[in-house]
């Protein structure tokens, strides 16, 4: 499976904008089985959402579910949403046929204060898609290795991030601590840029189960990468060195 991660700056509380400049984006790029934007790509990360989120049928949405037909393709990426009076960091896995699958972040960024005003996802999510079980996962997850242990129902894990630069080295070596520890690829795509509160980046990069770099975006620039998710190659690795079946076992209650 070919996955093509989209490093992108992203204009303050414009979902306009920032979804022609993602479509102009993707219509420029070779076919890729599956196109990933950053969290919140559509606005920016706003902990104070009034008048910023989207629907839960937002055209944000509709655009991905047009994309992902006009392509035949997979595209995903996370947006503030509105859905009965409460807002939910949502992250959207558009399928080729327009199909929806969509995991609601469970760790809300508290420094930054959205907890406040958003409410927490309480479902794991994994998503299969062409041979590849993709975990889904949102920013401030990253930091909570037991959330997105691998119980052997996955074999990837994608990470959208709006990850400031002042914490890009624990964003780094965090997506390679989730690769090696749970012997899956991992995908983390970070947004670049600058937003009424942050500055941001970039870092996004593609990781094999060993922890090494298959792809990754320049810093501080726009830039799009792509990789093969080798499924042979990774059934081979787990098969020759199973971590798997010695972790510890346990619960979330």
């Amino acid at each position: 499976m070919k996955i093509t991660i989209l490093q992108r700056n992203i204009e303050w509380a414009n979902p306009q904008a920032n979804v022609e400049r993602a479509d102009e984006a993707i219509n420029r790029l070779p076919d890729a089985d599956l196109f990933v934007l950053p969290e919140m790509f559509s606005t920016g990360f706003c902990t104070k959402p009034e008048g910023v989120a989207e629907s839960a049928d937002s055209e944000t949405l509709h655009w991905m579910q047009r994309k992902a037909v006009e392509r035949n393709c997979a595209v995903a990426g996370s947006v503030a949403v509105q859905e009965n009076g409460k807002y939910y960091n949502r992250f959207y896995f558009v399928h080729p046929d327009g199909s929806v699958q969509h995991y609601d972040k469970k760790h809300l960024f508290t420094y930054g204060g959205e907890d406040k005003r958003f409410t927490a996802g309480t479902q794991r999510v994994v998503v299969n898609y062409r041979g590849v079980r993709i975990l889904l996962e949102v920013c401030y997850d990253l930091r909570f290795p037991v959330w997105s242990r691998n119980l052997g129902d996955y074999d990837m894990i994608l990470y959208v991030a709006s990850w400031p630069t002042p914490r890009v080295d624990a964003w780094s070596a965090l997506l390679r601590a989730r690769a090696i520890e749970n012997q899956c690829y991992v995908a983390g795509v970070n947004r670049m840029g600058t937003d009424p509160a942050c500055e941001y980046s970039g870092g996004s990069a593609i990781i094999d189960p060993y922890g090494k770099t298959m792809a990754e975006c320049p810093w501080s620039c726009e830039s799009e990468v792509t990789a093969e998710i080798d499924m042979e190659k990774l059934a081979a690795f787990r098969e020759k060195f199973p971590v798997l079946n010695d972790a510890d076992s346990f619960s979330l209650l």
